[in-house]
Formats: C-alpha cells, sequence, structure tokens
C-alpha cells in the first residue's frame, strides 16, 4: 500500500470522526448554545475531531467508492444529530421548569403593565438556562460529554444504525425530561396552592381586600425567595440527569 492510499484512508477516517462529532457539537449543550459562534463550533469540532480520531477506532476508508462512503457519511451525521438533539431534549427539563415557575410565582400576567404575558417566565427560564450552561463547565462535565462522545462509536458502530431503537429512546427522553421538569417544579407548585389558598380564604373574610393587588407582590416575592432556596439542587439534579444519560445514552 502506497503513502497516497494510507493518507487518504485517514482522511476519510477522519471525515467520518467529523461528521458525528460535528454534528453532535450542532446541539449539545454548552458547546452548542447559540451565544456560541458557528465559526467557533465548527474549529472547535475540527480540533476535536483531529484529537478523538485515533481513539474511535475507525478504520481508514477508501475514497474509490463514493456513493458507499456518502452513504455512511449520512449514517454518521445522523448518528450525531440525534445525540446532540436528544441531550438537548434533556436539557430542556430545566427550560421547562423555569417556564411553570414563572407562571407560578406571577411572572407572567397578562395584566402587568410593562412586561408581556409570557416574558417573565421566559426570563426565569432563560435564567436557568445560563446557569446550567456555566455549570456544565464549572463542574467539568464538558469532560464527561468529551468521553460521552468516545462512548458513542461503542454504543453506536460505524455503519450501523438501529432506526427502532433511536425512535424509543427519543420518545424515553421527552418522557423523562417531562418527568424531571415536573420533579423540579415540584416546590413552586406547593407554594402556589398555600399562598392561593391562604389569599382566597383573606378574601372570604375580608370581602373588600383587593386580592389582585396583594397577590401580585405576594406571589412574586414567594416565588424569588423559593428559588433562591431551591435553585442549587435544582441545578445539581439536573446535571446529574444529564450525566447519567451521557454514559449510557439510555433511559
Amino acid at each position: 500500500m502506497s503513502l497516497e492510499e494510507i493518507l487518504l484512508g485517514q482522511l476519510g477516517g477522519y471525515i467520518l470522526a467529523f461528521a458525528r462529532i460535528g454534528a453532535i457539537f450542532v446541539f449539545m449543550p454548552g458547546f452548542g448554545e447559540r451565544p456560541v459562534p458557528a465559526r467557533f463550533r465548527l474549529f472547535m469540532a475540527l480540533a476535536v475531531a483531529l484529537a478523538l480520531y485515533p481513539a474511535t477506532g475507525i478504520e481508514p476508508v477508501t475514497l474509490d467508492a463514493p456513493v458507499a462512503f456518502l452513504g455512511l457519511l449520512a449514517l454518521e451525521v445522523t448518528i450525531g444529530l440525534w445525540i446532540g438533539l436528544t441531550a438537548r431534549i434533556v436539557m430542556s427539563a430545566l427550560q421547562f421548569a423555569g417556564y411553570q415557575i414563572g407562571y407560578v410565582a406571577g411572572l407572567s400576567n397578562a395584566l402587568a403593565p410593562t412586561t408581556g404575558q409570557f416574558e417573565g417566565a421566559t426570563m426565569v427560564a432563560g435564567a436557568l438556562m445560563m446557569a446550567a450552561t456555566a455549570l456544565i463547565f464549572a463542574t467539568d462535565l464538558h469532560h464527561l460529554i468529551i468521553r460521552a462522545l468516545l462512548t458513542s462509536y461503542e454504543v453506536f458502530p460505524v455503519g450501523r444504525i438501529m432506526p427502532g431503537d433511536l425512535a424509543a429512546q427519543t420518545v424515553a427522553a421527552v418522557g423523562a425530561s417531562f418527568y424531571v421538569g415536573l420533579a423540579l417544579s415540584v416546590p413552586f407548585y406547593v407554594m402556589g396552592i398555600v399562598l392561593n389558598v391562604g389569599l382566597g380564604l383573606a378574601n372570604r373574610m375580608m370581602p373588600t381586600l383587593p386580592v389582585f393587588f396583594v397577590a401580585g407582590p405576594v406571589l412574586i416575592a414567594s416565588g424569588l425567595i423559593v428559588l433562591l432556596a431551591a435553585a442549587p439542587t435544582m441545578l445539581d439534579h439536573h446535571l446529574q440527569e444529564l450525566a447519567a444519560w451521557l454514559e449510557t445514552f439510555r433511559f
């Protein structure tokens, strides 16, 4: 085998590695966030693919059969997109919890004079997502993400795809994300029920009480206090769920 054939084979293998890793970086939490410019994500994917390629176990691929190579390339991109999108689905549990917190705490009141109907809930969800993204790097979870890139080649060998299993795991990811989001919101549901029952009883005993104007500040202040107390546990539990999925790629 000539040197040219060896180099071309290694180039084909590297292209396959970049196809999967680059597709993962499009949606992977932490690396695929919108504030990160697409150019930086591209360079990062190129560098990570080059560093991990020798450990992926990908055999040199000749480019003599372009149709077969394009088929392999499409499979690798599909697997990479599935991994990135599923991780994003898991991450969206925190965003869902943030919206629920905004609704319960009265931050998305349609009658608020200076904010839109959903602006307050969006701010809470965005703040939680920003904190979770920062914690991914502060807690070295990004190391686990990089290790998961190598683990993916053990779970999904090159050239093999299991559409039924991927679809089943996507449905499981949506269900798990919804469950985690609800679990993270439970303290705020309890707070909302207690406060609304108390305000209702106060209104019954004092019919002239302007409940709407009293309830708004009370709900917002209580929601912020509960969020301050519960946020560390919420973020820790959510990141543990993401880490557990990255280790096995299944629920």
